[in-house]
């Protein structure tokens, strides 16, 4: 059994209002995004798409929590697509951008619905906030 850390034995590992900053951040990324994405004229299919594709990273966790935490937080971390609109600007190959900014859209969204990046300690444990151990209304059967 792994060993969880102080900070994430709570609720939350941050508490009240950073939690309300972190989560509205999320949102400023989100709704940016999402206009920025709709300058581009890419199209909104290709966003519907590919938008869950960074959740993929989550099966990092067949491998343990650790290396799926590891996963999950470079795919779920701002610096990648940061990098990536560097890329399509600096090149430039524009064509990168609209998947850059889908990319934002997607962190952004899960940092405001509370899915932040993970502790080694399992998947459930964020920096802003505990997550259910399982999901509301799913029966143990």
């Amino acid at each position: 059994m792994t060993s969880i850390e102080p900070a994430v034995q709570s609720r939350t590992a941050v508490s009240s209002p950073v939690v309300w900053w972190l989560r509205s951040e999320g949102l400023a990324v989100a709704v940016l995004s999402a206009i920025l994405y709709a300058r581009t004229g890419a199209s909104w299919w290709l966003f519907a798409a590919l938008w869950l594709v960074p959740d993929l990273a989550m099966f990092g966790y067949l491998a343990g929590p650790r290396w799926g935490s590891y996963c999950y937080n470079a795919a779920h971390w701002y610096l990648l697509p940061s990098a990536l609109a560097a890329v399509a600007l600096l090149v430039p190959y524009p064509a990168l951008m609209p998947f850059a900014l889908l990319w934002f859209n997607h962190i952004g969204v899960d940092r405001l619905l509370g899915y932040g990046l993970k502790y080694p300690s399992g998947f459930g444990f964020t920096h802003l906030s505990r997550l259910p151990e399982r999901l509301p209304g799913r029966s143990e059967n």
